[in-house]
């Protein structure tokens, strides 16, 4: 019998892995879809859910969010807590993109001035914002300037002319995370990341200018300043390669700390140490430097774009109205207060391709929007829409205060060039305005290459995870 087969439906959208369904397993595993994402979901990702579930300090549950698809060792859309003195901390399941994550930017634009001139626009964009594979900026950092953005994240970019410091109030740990110790990052990572801040990278990220098209709550849109038809920028990247590399050195680590610490698991791509040894504490700290590397290059990144179009447009930075709404992280782990059991733990919340959905009055939500819930920033593909939500105090029950991070991919990044081959890439993306260094990207990454956004966010508003606010459609795109 199949893993999916051994799948129960318990509640609308809520589908439950039992405890013990596989050797090993210590706590349930729930997914988070909808009957077409359901139909859709690879064995594979539930074989990788069930087996985190077997890592030691496992807490409560396992939780899979509605764009879950298989990753390295823990499926993407996947979120796990361990036990702080006896639990594990895992690379594979924070992700080789460390900080990967979304900011989304509001200005004064309305859609009726962008739209026709939007395909010189996103010209423009390509020109000031470094993009694609092995991508290179004009920022060269020495070591100890390294250090600097890896202790000050996006405080670092504010201090050297991008952006304001009203932009770190509205940022997930407010743009840097405490405990950060680029001492514990090795010399191949800096080099890789030495001449890569302020740069989008490739795959799946992209800056996105993009218009207010619906709003489904116009007092919590009023109280974030957004209306129909404004225009906004959203930047999806992360830590590049200095973050990729922290992943490759400490996975190394974690396969050697496994006979050590006499930690038997399933899958070697779970590979991982217990939190509070030595390893384990060397690779928080180094993963904490590259989060914080990652929130300075969306800084960057983020204020690039808005330059480009305060130019294009030839306005003031008042005028233009730039205004940063919120910007998160994926691919993280971190430590949180959380309710098992009745009692009020720490524990480590390991989130990949997930996002923080914490709700109203939560502290660790920045002041400006304690009141109504963090902003959750869902992406979605080239063609069609992303979202904005608040978190609900629901995620605090049912998911570690988490929602999804994306539309999750649907065809492998073969597939969709094949795909475009047969169909041809001016037939396939129409009348959008994609621009990129080199067409191959852009095949990867076609809007049939991806779930729809909408039946992710539908889900995950549906439990009441996080409540819908407003949608934002594409006018032009900048792909990694």
């Amino acid at each position: 019998m199949s893993l999916k087969e051994c799948m129960v439906q318990i509640e609308p959208f809520v589908h439950e892995l039992k405890e013990k369904t596989l050797q090993g397993q210590k706590v349930p595993v729930y997914f988070y879809l909808s009957e077409r994402l359901f139909e859709i979901l690879e064995e594979d990702a539930i074989k990788q859910a069930a087996n985190a579930a077997t890592l030691p300090g496992v807490k409560k549950a396992i939780y899979v969010m509605p764009d879950v698809h298989v990753g390295y060792g823990f499926p993407v859309g996947g979120v796990m807590a361990t036990d702080l003195k006896e639990g594990i901390i895992s690379p594979g399941s924070v992700g080789y993109d460390i900080n990967c994550g979304v900011r989304l930017i509001a200005t004064n634009l309305t859609a009726d001035k962008v739209y026709p001139v939007r395909k010189e626009l996103m010209e423009e964009v390509l020109k000031n914002v470094p993009a694609g594979v092995g991508s290179t900026g004009k920022i060269k950092l020495t070591k100890s300037q390294m250090d600097d953005v890896a202790l000050k994240g996006a405080k670092w970019a504010v201090e050297h002319g991008f952006g304001f410091e009203e932009d770190l109030e509205h940022i997930e740990s407010f743009g840097a995370i405490p405990g950060a110790d680029p001492s514990k990052v090795s010399k191949e990572a800096y080099e890789r990341g030495s001449d890569e801040l302020g740069t989008v990278g490739s795959g799946n990220h992209f800056v996105e200018v993009q218009a207010i098209d619906e709003i489904y709550d116009e007092e919590i849109a009023q109280k974030l300043g957004l209306r129909l038809g404004q225009v906004c920028i959203m930047v999806h990247s992360g830590s590049r390669g200095y973050g990729h590399q922290v992943c490759v050195d400490y996975l190394r680590v974690a396969k050697d700390a496994l006979k050590k610490y006499g930690i038997d698991i399933p899958d070697m791509q779970l590979a991982c140490m217990p939190f509070n040894s030595p390893e384990g504490q060397d690779y928080f700290k180094a993963m904490n430097s590259a989060a914080n590397y990652a929130f300075a290059n969306r800084q960057i990144l983020g204020f690039l774009t808005a330059e480009t179009l305060r130019k294009f447009f030839k306005l003031s930075w008042e005028d233009l109205g730039y205004r940063l709404i919120y910007d998160l992280a994926h691919n993280i782990a971190k430590i949180e207060d959380h309710r098992v059991d009745a009692e009020v733990l720490k524990v480590v919340v390991h989130r990949k391709g997930a996002t923080r959905a914490f709700p109203p009055l939560n502290p660790e939500v920045p002041p400006a929007y304690r009141d109504i819930g963090q902003p959750v920033l869902i992406p979605g593909d080239v063609g069609r829409y992303s979202f904005l939500l608040v978190g609900q105090p629901k995620s605090m029950d049912v998911s570690f205060g988490t929602a999804c991070h994306g539309a999750g991919r649907l065809m492998s990044r073969t597939k969709a060039k094949e795909f475009v081959r047969k169909e041809g890439l001016e037939k396939v993306l129409g009348d959008l305005v994609v621009v990129a260094r080199g067409k191959g990207t852009v095949a990867e990454e076609i809007p049939q290459a991806y779930k729809d956004v909408s039946e992710v966010v539908r889900v995950v508003d549906a439990l009441n995870i996080a409540k819908l606010v407003l949608r934002l459609r594409p006018l032009g795109t900048l792909k990694g």
